[in-house]
C-alpha cells in the first residue's frame, strides 16, 4: 500500500468563489487557520453577474470593499422591468431596509478572482487546480482526499469543512445529500455582446428584466458591464426550447426577435461571443450541515436566476457560517440548525415565494402596477436589493399573504 501524505488544518473550504472567499477571509480575520481547495484556475467564467446591494455588506465585512470599489466595475443602482409597452424601475437608494444604495454588475471571472486574491492577501492559502476526490466524516475529525492535476493525491484532516463549491456541489454528491428541487426544470441560453446600446430609455446602472410579450414564464436578462459590453440571456421552461437548441446563437436571438422592446434595445449589438446554455440548475439538499461540515451558497440550494439572489444567498451563508464556526472553534456550544440553517432558510424562502410568484404571473402584476403606494414599492425594492432577511419588512415576514393580497389588487391583462 502506498503511503498517502497527510496534512492537518483547522478549516478547509471547498471552492474559492464568492462564498468560499468571503468565509475564508472572515475566519482568517478571526485568527483561524484556513485552507481553500479550488478545482479550477482563476479567472474562470461564471454566471450570476448582477449583484444585489446586500452583497456589499459581506464584501465590506470581509475587508474587500475598497478593492471592489476601485476595480472599475459597472455601478448598479436598481432593477428595471419591461413587458410590452410597460416599464417599471426600482431604486436601491429608496428601500424600506435602508441598505446600501448601489452595488455592481460584474463579469464574474474578474470579480471572483478579485475576491479570492483579496482573501489570499489577508493570509488565506488557496490551492488551485486541486479537486476533492473523497470525504470521510465518520472519523473523529473529517478527512478529505485531494487530487492534484498531476494525478497525485494527499489527505487533509480538518476540524471543520465548509463546502462552497457552487454548482460542483462536492459534499452533497459525496455524502448523498442531494434532494430534488420543487421548481420545474428550466434552461438558460446566454452570451456576452458588445451592446452599442443607444436607447435613451435604457439605464446602464440597472439590470433590465424583460418578459416575453405572450409567454409570461419566459424572461430575459440584460446586464450592462463597464466598457460597453453586456450579458444577455433568456430563461424558460425546457419545453419552450424544443427544437431550438441545435444552434444556441439562433435560439437566443430568435427569442429576442419575438420581443420587440428588447430587440429595439439591442438593435446595434455586435454578437461576438458564442452562446452557452445551462439547464436543470435548481437544486436542493437534505440538510445544510452535519457533524464536521456545513454547506454554503449554491452547494446547498439554488433557486432561479430571475432576481439575482444566488450570490447574495452565498455570501450571506458564508458570513453566518463563519460566525457560528468561529464560536465553535473557540470552544463555545453552538447549534448549527437554529443559528445557521433555519435563519438562512427564512431568507431563501422569501426569495422562493417571489420566484414562484414571478413565474405564476402574480408578482409580475405587482411589479408592473403603477398605482401602488410608495411605501409598498420601497418594501418590494428592499427584497430586490437582497434584504430578504429583514423581518421588519411585512413582505419578508409574511411574503405569501402579502403577495396574494397585493396581486389581487394589481392583476391586469397582458399588453
Amino acid at each position: 500500500m502506498p503511503i498517502v501524505e497527510m496534512e492537518r488544518r483547522q478549516v478547509v473550504v471547498i471552492g474559492a468563489g464568492p462564498s468560499g472567499a468571503i468565509a475564508a477571509a472572515l475566519l482568517k480575520r478571526k485568527g483561524h487557520d484556513v485552507l481553500v481547495i479550488e478545482r479550477q484556475h482563476f479567472p474562470r467564467f461564471s454566471i450570476g453577474e448582477s449583484l444585489l446591494s446586500h452583497c456589499l455588506d459581506f464584501v465590506e465585512e470581509a475587508g474587500m470593499l475598497d478593492a471592489v470599489n476601485a476595480a472599475g466595475f459597472q455601478r448598479k443602482n436598481g432593477a428595471a422591468f419591461a413587458w410590452g409597452e410597460r416599464y417599471s424601475a426600482f431604486d436601491f437608494g429608496d428601500t424600506f431596509s435602508n441598505g446600501k444604495p448601489t452595488t455592481f454588475q460584474v463579469q464574474r471571472a474578474d470579480f471572483d478572482k478579485l475576491l479570492a486574491d483579496q482573501a489570499a492577501l489577508q493570509g488565506v492559502e488557496i490551492r488551485y487546480g486541486q479537486a476533492i476526490a473523497c470525504a470521510d466524516f465518520t472519523l473523529a475529525k473529517p478527512q478529505l482526499g485531494v487530487q492534484r492535476e498531476d494525478g497525485s493525491e494527499y489527505r487533509v484532516e480538518a476540524d471543520f469543512v465548509l463546502d462552497a463549491s457552487g454548482y460542483g456541489r462536492v459534499l452533497p454528491r459525496l455524502l448523498d445529500l442531494e434532494a430534488p428541487s420543487n421548481f420545474p426544470v428550466r434552461q438558460a441560453v446566454f452570451t456576452h455582446i458588445e451592446d452599442r446600446i443607444d436607447a435613451a430609455t435604457f439605464d446602464r446602472e440597472k439590470i433590465l428584466i424583460t418578459t416575453h410579450p405572450s409567454k409570461r414564464d419566459v424572461w430575459f436578462w440584460t446586464i450592462p458591464f463597464s466598457g460597453g459590453r453586456c450579458s444577455v440571456g433568456v430563461v424558460a421552461a425546457a419545453e419552450h426550447f424544443a427544437g431550438r437548441t441545435d444552434d444556441l446563437d439562433a435560439c437566443l436571438r430568435g427569442f429576442i426577435d419575438e420581443t420587440p422592446s428588447l430587440a429595439g434595445v439591442l438593435r446595434n449589438a455586435v454578437w461576438d461571443t458564442p452562446a452557452r446554455t445551462i439547464g436543470g440548475y435548481s437544486a436542493n439538499v437534505k440538510t445544510l450541515h452535519g457533524p464536521g461540515f456545513a454547506l454554503l451558497g449554491n452547494a446547498a440550494e439554488f433557486l432561479d436566476p430571475v432576481f439575482s439572489s444566488g450570490v447574495t444567498i452565498a455570501m450571506r451563508s458564508a458570513s453566518m457560517a463563519a460566525d457560528v464556526l468561529h464560536r465553535q472553534l473557540q470552544g463555545q456550544s453552538v447549534d448549527w440548525q437554529s443559528e445557521f440553517a433555519e435563519p438562512l432558510k427564512r431568507g431563501v424562502d422569501t426569495f422562493r415565494c417571489y420566484v414562484e410568484g414571478w413565474y405564476a404571473g402574480t408578482f409580475q402584476d405587482v411589479i408592473f402596477y403603477t398605482e401602488g403606494s410608495d411605501d409598498i414599492r420601497r418594501m418590494i425594492s428592499s427584497i430586490l436589493a437582497g434584504y430578504a432577511w429583514d423581518q421588519r419588512n411585512p413582505f419578508v415576514s409574511e411574503p405569501k399573504r402579502r403577495l396574494r393580497m397585493l396581486s389581487e389588487i394589481c392583476a391586469s391583462p397582458a399588453p
